[in-house]
């Protein structure tokens, strides 16, 4: 009798820390939105690989301009196009994963230039794409998950305002999730001020195009140090490792698969605060299948 409990106990044991290590398992983030031909989201979504999906971008809002969303080849906004996106998104979101509306990017227009204007940037995203009320909303019917700040250019200035302001929003029903994707030189130049806010959940940081704080052969440490920092000095849920999804992704710090499963994932995985990774963007991630090949990993 005594044998039999003793291994029903050790059993049940075995099983809740199965279950333990896979909620803290990590999951992978990818943008998708500036290739047209890397496949439909609902495809993305369908795929398995991914647990976050951003949609890239809304690359002009801020200083009295008419917000505008880019999504490449997908699809037009101007024509309501768009909004036929709306039943991937709720596909998308039906099977777990968060589809979250990346503001920012590489190329935009986009500045904030007072309190009032982070104020009224965050209602007009409310609005069109989070649980808010609008005649015009880009995406149809569905509702985001939440706003990603990709700031990589403008004035640094009320970001933390308008997480503030969008953060509120939460109260109103569906948690409106705040994540950012800072460069990994500390702190980041956009959106340094705003992540001290504590109200950033995801925080994906670009440990590429910046040598310093980047992965090489030579230089494994770079990555590991910077990642400390970060792990350690923002208030954020979870931290996760940004990479190009291939070598042609990004001008610089592109990690093979054999050297993130074997050197850099085990180096970082033990944070409480590590997430997984992110990777730019569903385009090279095709090509590469990356994502494929890290994912039990991560």
């Amino acid at each position: 009798m005594t044998s039999h409990l003793a291994i029903s106990v050790a059993f049940v044991y075995s099983l809740l820390l199965l279950l333990a290590a896979n909620c803290d398992a990590g999951g992978i983030s990818i943008y998708w939105g500036q290739n047209g031909q890397e496949g439909t989201l609902a495809e993305t979504c369908a795929s398995g690989n991914y647990k976050y999906v951003n949609l890239a971008f809304l690359t002009t809002f801020g200083n009295g301009q008419t917000p505008q969303l880019n999504l490449a080849g997908h699809c037009d906004p101007y024509s309501n196009g768009c909004t036929t996106l709306s039943s991937d998104i709720k596909s998308c979101q039906a099977q777990g994963i968060k589809v979250i509306l990346s503001i920012g990017g590489a190329s935009g227009s986009y500045s904030l230039v007072s309190a009032a204007d982070a104020r009224d940037v965050a209602t007009y995203i409310w609005n069109n794409y989070l649980g808010g009320q609008s005649a015009s909303r880009p995406l149809g019917n569905a509702v985001l998950d939440g706003v990603d700040f990709d700031i990589e250019g403008g004035s640094s200035e009320h970001y933390d305002d308008l997480a503030r302001y969008l953060s509120a929003y939460s109260k109103r029903g569906k948690k409106v999730y705040l994540t950012a994707a800072p460069q990994c030189p500390y702190p980041d130049a956009w959106v340094g001020g705003a992540l001290k806010t504590g109200l950033f959940d995801y925080v994906w940081v670009q440990f590429y195009n910046n040598p310093p704080c980047q992965y090489s052969s030579s230089a494994a440490t770079n990555l590991e140090d910077s990642w400390k920092q970060w792990t350690t000095d923002i208030p954020a849920t979870k931290i996760f490792l940004g990479l190009p999804a291939a070598p042609d992704a990004a001008g610089s710090g592109f990690i093979p698969v054999n050297d993130l499963t074997s050197q850099v994932l085990p180096a970082i995985k033990g944070s409480s605060k590590y997430g997984g990774v992110m990777l730019w963007s569903k385009f090279y991630d095709d090509q590469s299948g990356y994502s494929a090949s890290i994912k039990n990993h991560v």
